[in-house]
């Protein structure tokens, strides 16, 4: 009885082994929509401005929600056609020239807009390469490593003693994360990761990290 057991639950097991990336698939899709949904779903803050755009034309929500989606797209649309024609170059001038006067949102805008541009590889010549991948080995060279986001290759004094300022992600969603000032000699350059590895290895939970780093042998007791 014991045997006849332990091969049904055997069987369930090897069944679950199987279905169970599906599963995790679909579970991180349905997180994903439900947190689109909590940003910018009718019931959101930016959703009811998208009904607010079409709640004129029609009286149902959900057309209304929709008919203000499409404007904002065709917005949008309208604007890379600027940027591609480069006629956008004098308005992006006016507003920043707005935007940087206020303190707060002087610096919340130009952290965004370097960060956006770092992922896009636009706008090299003003430094937003400087931006790149490295290790942070806490507790000195051996200790734990986390990959992490070098803000500037310039090293900062805090407490008379050398540090970097690195931005730490968070996975599955890099977008969050942690500023932190790390002690210069912890910090060593990620050879081989680009931006787009990194955001590849946290989305992926570190499932991607083979595909960017040399493997070892496996240890027998992890196996």
């Amino acid at each position: 009885m014991n045997t006849r057991l332990r091969k049904l639950l055997r069987t369930f097991l090897t069944g679950l082994v199987a279905v169970l990336p599906l599963a995790l698939t679909l579970a991180v899709l349905l997180w994903i929509v439900q947190l689109l949904l909590a940003w910018i779903g009718p019931q959101s803050l930016l959703g009811g401005l998208l009904v607010a755009i079409g709640v004129g034309v029609t009286g149902s929500e959900v057309i209304a929600y929709l008919l203000g989606v499409a404007v904002v797209m065709a917005a949008v649309f309208g604007l890379g056609v600027l940027v591609e024609s480069g006629l956008q170059k004098g308005l992006r001038r006016a507003v920043e020239s707005v935007l940087l006067r206020i303190p707060v949102v002087r610096t919340l805008y130009d952290f965004t807009r370097r960060f956006v541009d770092l992922l896009t590889k636009r706008d090299q010549e003003d430094g937003l390469k400087s931006m790149s991948p490295v290790w942070c080995h806490f507790g000195g060279p051996g200790g734990a490593a986390v990959l992490a986001l070098l803000s500037t290759p310039q090293p900062l004094l805090v407490g008379g003693r050398s540090y970097h300022a690195v931005l730490v992600p968070t996975a599955p969603v890099p977008i969050g994360g942690g500023l932190l000032y790390v002690p210069a000699e912890w910090v060593a350059p990620a050879e081989g990761i680009g931006v787009e590895a990194l955001t590849g290895i946290y989305v992926s939970m570190g499932v991607t990290s083979p595909q960017y780093m040399q493997a070892a042998a496996p240890r027998a007791d992890l196996s």
